[in-house]
């Protein structure tokens, strides 16, 4: 092997090596403390190898400690080989996500966990909860920014006024961003008493439909909890862009979501021009009194809230528009979305006049469901799981999930020992194939609940063992009777003979 090919060999280790360097950094029970000494802010990951949502997690944190290389970094932690570590800051589930703040801990990371949104959340902790704006130009370049702005114009800086703006601005730094100003020339343009805050909205979402600032009304005292509220109320504006790292601020109540290809890096025009349809006709329907939340979402990323309404997730030239309320209840525009906005228009008057028929998302009734396990769809769940004379044990599945087709035959032979019992029923229902209450919440497979006779609407998450006598034992405790259990004394009887 010649000189110059063993050289070659390592140079192209040595670009590999390079090519797959981690910009996190990987702490563990020796370094740990070390390490998080050296940083004035630090975000750790607290993980295990095996955990599937840190799998997920991976490549966004990694891109993130990228972008953020330079600026402050991120750690990680296996869990599985650093217990110390892990057990000190008292890591129960996986991940978890703590900022550090020269070694000591800070708080819980409760940001997005994709990059950008790692990203625009770090950046926020890492400088001042407010950012000193020294000119026009700062202030200028301060509110261009893609999200929305909070300025506070103060003639006198770091008076009581000041004071609360801080205060508020600390508390809400992980959600908002936030700047205050003594500059003559900005106060006398935006606040003309010296002791104002301004709410900027992007001005890649500016329209002629609403303002594109806010001010803090003028008669409120200037307090940190009225500065919370007052930001709250009108941060999103008539129709936000929806993304995932703002998705839990605006779901969870009477939302309506038009899903086309949104997309303001590369299509600002084309994204605004759906935007405006939609708030031409929402404008008019707030303006009236009637109460709604409206949103725009990109289809691609929100393809699994598009086929829960039942509608092409596919991309299309045209918006998909649907209804979810915060009971959980979703309506579904039929009609082609129209450039003019009446199709939508006639939707919503449809909406609140009630004529519309709440969509679900359901297999069909079983012609036969008269075995030991009852087979709940979205169609019979009042029925059968909302009978209120009845004890109802419900497993929600996926037919896909290992998990669940291990419990099968456990759970069908606890049907089978209840089968005798009119009290109780043992029900089981495919939640990737049907709508499931909002009452009940499904976040992997299998979840079990039990849903007492007299009490449907506050349904108990079984949390305990998988085999048919823990099931047994819960139903004897939970139970509104006591369970007959067919054959139970079977084996105390044979027991009897084998003595003889």
């Amino acid at each position: 092997m010649t000189r110059q090919f063993i050289g070659a060999l390592f140079l192209l280790a040595a670009a590999a090596t390079t090519a797959w360097a981690s910009d996190v950094l990987e702490l563990t029970d020796d370094n740990f403390e070390s390490i998080t000494r050296q940083h004035s802010i630090l975000l750790v990951e607290f993980f295990a190898p095996w955990c599937g949502h840190c799998k997920k997690l991976a490549p966004e944190y990694e891109t993130a400690a990228t972008k953020l290389k330079g600026t402050l970094s991120l750690a990680k932690v296996d869990c599985t080989a650093n217990s110390n570590t892990c057990n000190k800051y008292g890591v129960s589930g996986y991940p978890t996500l703590k900022i550090f703040r020269d070694g000591e801990e800070s708080g819980s990371y409760d940001g997005p966990r994709t990059a950008d949104g790692i990203v625009s959340t770090m950046k926020k902790q890492a400088g001042p909860a407010s950012v000193d704006l020294r000119s026009v130009e700062d202030f200028e370049k301060f509110i261009a920014d893609k999200d929305a702005s909070v300025v506070g114009f103060f003639r006198d800086l770091y008076g009581s006024r000041h004071s609360e703006f801080l205060k508020a601005a600390n508390t809400l730094r992980d959600s908002y961003r936030f700047a205050h100003t003594d500059v003559n020339d900005l106060v006398d343009q935006y606040d003309t008493n010296g002791e104002g805050i301004v709410l900027f909205r992007p001005p890649r979402l500016a329209n002629k439909f609403e303002e594109s600032s806010v001010s803090f009304p003028a008669h409120e005292k200037i307090i940190s909890h009225k500065i919370k509220a007052f930001i709250q109320e009108n941060i999103l504006g008539i129709c936000p862009y929806m993304t995932e790292d703002n998705k839990d601020f605006i779901q969870g109540k009477d939302l309506l979501v038009a899903y086309y290809d949104v997309d303001y890096d590369k299509n600002p025009k084309g994204s605004n021009y759906w935007r405006n349809r939609v708030m031409m006709v929402a404008k008019k329907f707030l303006d009236a009194g009637h109460k709604l939340n409206f949103a725009v979402a990109n289809r691609k990323a929100f393809a699994h809230e598009v086929t829960e309404f039942g509608l092409d997730a596919g991309s299309g030239d045209l918006p998909v528009v649907g209804i979810k309320t915060a009971k959980g209840e979703k309506y579904v525009m039929q009609e082609e979305f129209s450039r003019d906005g009446k199709a939508l228009e006639r939707f919503l008057q449809d909406y609140f006049d009630g004529k519309l028929k709440r969509y679900m998302k359901t297999e069909p009734i079983p012609e036969s469901n008269d075995g030991p396990v009852k087979v709940v769809v979205a169609e019979n769940f009042d029925e059968i799981v909302n009978d209120d004379s009845k004890d109802v044990l419900i497993e929600f599945y996926a037919p896909w999930c290992g998990h669940c087709k291990n419990l099968e035959p456990k759970y069908k032979e606890l049907g089978e020992m209840l089968s005798d019992d009119p009290n109780i029923v043992i029900a089981k229902m495919d939640a990737t194939a049907n709508d499931v209450p909002s009452v009940y919440q499904v976040r992997g497979f299998p979840t079990i609940y039990f849903a007492p006779a007299g009490s449907k609407q506050s349904p108990k998450r079984y949390e305990g063992g998988r085999e048919v006598s823990d099931f047994l034992s819960y139903l004897k405790k939970e139970a509104t009777n006591p369970p007959v259990v067919k054959d139970e004394e079977k084996p105390k009887k044979k027991k009897k003979k084998e003595e003889l």
